[in-house]
């Protein structure tokens, strides 16, 4: 038996998300098809993150074994051949046998990306939140650096959730408009529209609670529209109801970007 790690690209628009379901197409359905056709048995494949309907991915990770002996050049090859164009795996590696792409992850990197313009872009229309009217970007910066660090984040999680902890660490968590962006430099760009019209939102942490990000995000956007002041964000954090928090940010503008690990994965 070998493992793998593999790096998987898509666009979450058509699928319930990253877990299978009872119903509708999931993207690891879609990879233990194509993996089960390959290795003539059933494959389980554990993701890094479990996207939710509707989000995309640049750069999730999953991992499982095979018994067949494929060299990851050929393995890449043949899953991109059994799975639909919006789905791509870019990347494939020998692991070790007791690397798993969920357990072993010490750091995801999540984008969620907002179209500030009273007219919508047909090209950003499936991959950004369109939020008309003025958004203060500024403001909406230093609220998002309030809540970096290790905190409750029990006001940002979905209604209804059951977690054993609501404890989580924020890496970093910042606002910045498109043409700033740019000028910083990074490496996480992923548009073809230039311009202020777009609003990002990256954060990297070491796990998140379902529908955080749209949570946080959501709750940004009222301060960037005036409606509520900067500090209003660690009184949400302070008062641990979700109720307190701003609505839920429709998942089609968030993407996955990258999933980190330590020194213990190849």
């Amino acid at each position: 038996m070998s493992t793998f790690k593999i790096t998987v690209a898509y666009d979450g628009t058509d699928f319930v998300g990253w877990q299978r379901q009872a119903s509708g197409i999931s993207i690891q359905s879609l990879l233990e098809g194509a993996l089960r056709d390959l290795d003539q048995r059933d494959v389980s494949v554990a993701g890094a993150g479990r996207t939710d309907a509707g989000v995309h991915a640049l750069g999730q990770v999953a991992s499982f074994s095979l018994q067949r002996s494929i060299e990851p050049t050929v393995l890449t090859r043949a899953l991109n051949a059994r799975l639909p164009s919006a789905v791509r795996v870019v990347d494939a590696e020998r692991a070790a046998d007791t690397f798993h792409a969920r357990f072993d992850a010490i750091c995801k990197i999540y984008r969620y990306r907002i179209w500030n313009a009273e007219v919508l872009s047909p090209f950003e229309r499936a991959y950004a939140w369109h939020v008309r009217g003025p958004l203060d970007a500024g403001a909406m910066h230093d609220a998002a650096a309030l809540i970096a660090g290790r905190r409750d984040f029990a006001a940002f999680q979905a209604a209804g959730s059951s977690t054993t902890s609501t404890q989580r660490e924020l890496f970093s968590s910042l606002v910045l408009r498109q043409a700033q962006h740019e000028r910083g430099g990074s490496t996480l760009a992923l548009s073809l529209s230039k311009g202020e019209s777009l609003i990002v939102y990256d954060v990297a942490g070491s796990g998140f609670l379902r529908h955080m990000i749209r949570n946080i995000v959501g709750s940004l956007v009222e301060i960037g529209r005036g409606r509520r002041p900067v500090e209003w964000m660690t009184q949400v954090l302070e008062g641990r109801a979700r109720a307190l928090a701003g609505p839920t940010a429709p998942p089609h503008g968030l993407v996955l970007m990258a999933v980190a690990y330590g020194l213990q994965s190849p």
